[in-house]
């Protein structure tokens, strides 16, 4: 009988998963797996499988069958409770369906189309404040955190004056050592804050526009909002610095980025795949029992679907270990499947799209100001990432 074991953590480099995850996915892709609070549910490691069940409506998005697949306290106060107001990544259709709706139309590709220029704007004032103060430079505090905390405030209608305080509240709900009092605490003082935006109804941002609609209350729009804003700026931020981090670590890559403007869609999503950074996966709940690749799945037990071991599938992705930025990128999972994939993936394109040819074009003998291996890995925060990244030109 198969060892029953937890989900592996530990790393062996930057940038590849636990090599627990390749073992897993070639013998048994899905296999049992030893939850924190003891529940023995499933780990799913394979493309083809991790994309059936994300998009099979048997298995459920709702916040009260969920369980960590890692020890994380700090979503205690979240897991096995009915989702917050507006929190529709924790919930199933109708309510998924209805909030969504409300959404989908303004994060469509045409609609991130039109933010270009003012995201370039955004780009280049950080990209001159790095020039004038010199380098060695962080670039998470200077660069990778600043553009879409920029961004997502203006999308929502948000003051940036208040990033110091959502950004730290956001770091507080992914840290995996996060208290369920802190995190709790950090929930509340998000809502508060966008509970009284969504209030006012004045400006022109998102939040203003779904309260001027009508048909939502304050309480799911100041959900929606912290949703938002916390993944919208900090999964965003892990990938534009990661992804720096790994071009810097493959310079044939990173000249062949430079060289030719035609591959940056691409690059972009290669690096998405390759790098995968919420790399602990998205758990589902069977709602009744279901039969899978020689498996009986009952109902109420866990699943985590584990996106960066399908990014890896070499099944799918030919040489899945090594970055391509030529490689055709076509079915990658980094922002989930079904209907429940990312809403906010064209926006997260567009801002790597913008803002990493113009790092490395202002800035073409950027490197590491420190060796690669004290690079501060975020391997503790549910998204994956760079705690810093020190660079100099």
């Amino acid at each position: 009988m198969t060892q029953v074991e937890a989900h592996p953590t530990v790393r062996l480099t930057p940038f590849d998963p636990p090599p627990e995850l390749a073992r897993y996915r070639e013998s048994e892709p899905i296999r049992r797996m030893r939850y924190p609070d003891g529940h023995i549910g499933w780990l799913v490691t394979s493309h083809a499988l991790a994309r059936s069940i994300l998009a099979d409506n048997r298995f459920s998005a709702r916040s009260e069958y969920k369980r960590a697949p890692v020890a994380r306290p700090g979503a205690d106060p979240f897991y096995g409770q009915p989702a917050l107001p507006g929190w529709l990544v924790d919930m199933d259709a109708p309510e998924h369906t209805r909030l969504r709706q409300q959404l989908a139309g303004r994060f469509t590709a045409r609609r991130m189309k039109d933010m270009r220029p003012r995201i370039e704007e955004i780009v280049g004032e950080l990209l001159d404040a790095m020039v004038e103060r010199g380098g060695p430079v962080d670039l998470v505090e200077s660069y990778a955190l600043p553009v879409p905390s920029l961004v997502i405030c203006e999308l929502l209608g948000v003051p940036y004056s208040e990033r110091a305080q959502f950004q730290r509240n956001s770091e507080t709900l992914f840290a995996l050592k996060s208290t369920a009092a802190e995190a709790a605490q950090a929930m509340d003082t998000l809502y508060a804050l966008l509970h009284g935006l969504a209030k006012d109804g004045g400006g022109d941002g998102l939040l203003a526009m779904l309260a001027a609609d009508g048909t939502l209350d304050s309480d799911e729009i100041a959900g929606v909002g912290v949703l938002l804003l916390t993944a919208g700026h900090e999964s965003t931020s892990s990938s534009l610095s990661l992804s720096t981090f790994a071009l810097l670590s493959h310079p044939e890559q990173l000249a062949l980025f430079m060289s030719d403007p035609a591959l940056v869609d691409n690059a972009v999503e290669e690096l998405l795949r390759y790098l995968s950074v919420f790399h602990f996966g998205v758990p589902r709940t069977p709602l009744e029992d279901v039969e899978m690749a020689g498996h009986l799945l009952k109902a109420g037990e866990s699943v985590t679907v584990s996106l960066p071991a399908a990014n890896r599938d070499e099944v799918w992705f030919e040489d899945p270990d090594r970055l391509d930025i030529r490689r055709k990128t076509a079915g990658h999972t980094a922002f989930g499947f079904g209907i429940h994939q990312c809403l906010g993936q064209n926006l997260v394109r567009m801002e790597m799209r913008t803002a990493l040819p113009a790092l490395f074009h202002r800035f073409p003998t950027l490197e590491l100001a420190v060796p690669a291996q004290e690079v501060e890995l975020a391997a503790d925060m549910s998204v994956y990432g760079v705690h810093r990244l020190p660079v100099t030109w």
